[in-house]
């Protein structure tokens, strides 16, 4: 029998003080279920430190009654945790990790869509992300929204970690 996607309903809003401890465990277990953190441990901190998120950023969880099932970062213009965004025009969102429990259920996009309904509230024109390059679930959620490939936007952060950028007209 294949896979099926147990779709939720989930609430998405900001997170809440309360909740960042919690966020902060569940992007570190999320990457590190998928194998992303074997290098590069240092960034676990960056992953755990939700509250600076919160702080120079949008973070945004989806919640299914009490329990948070995942987050994205969501970067607007101004923001220090945009890496690719250059323009007012553009946003970027980062860190998007789903409790390794809630997978499959629709989490991941409720974030993506979120985010991107922020963007277009923003008066976005496009959208850019970066992704690392064996992060291949991802890769295949963006396309699934439009998003291609824009080489252009590919970097290496460490010597370690090839990030491949990806962009979306909105």
């Amino acid at each position: 029998m294949p896979d099926r996607l147990l779709v939720v309903s989930v609430s998405l809003r900001l997170a809440d003080p309360s909740e960042y401890d919690t966020v902060g465990d569940i992007t570190v277990a999320a990457y590190s279920a998928d194998g992303f953190l074997d290098q590069e441990r240092s960034y676990a901190q960056v992953l755990r430190d939700a509250g600076d998120r919160a702080s120079r950023a949008e973070l945004w969880v989806a919640v299914e009654g009490d329990e948070v099932l995942g987050s994205v970062t969501f970067c607007p213009d101004g923001s220090d945790y945009r890496e690719l965004a250059q323009r007012a025009d553009q946003g970027e969102f980062r860190m998007l990790a789903v409790a390794p429990a809630a997978r499959r259920r629709g989490v991941a996009r409720a974030l993506v869509t979120q985010c991107l309904r922020r963007s277009r509230e923003l008066g976005h024109t496009e959208m850019v992300l970066c992704s690392g390059d064996t992060m291949t679930a991802a890769h295949a959620l963006y396309v699934s929204f439009g998003f291609t490939r824009a080489p252009e936007l590919d970097w290496c952060p460490t010597s370690e970690v090839r990030l491949i950028g990806f962009r979306l007209e909105l």
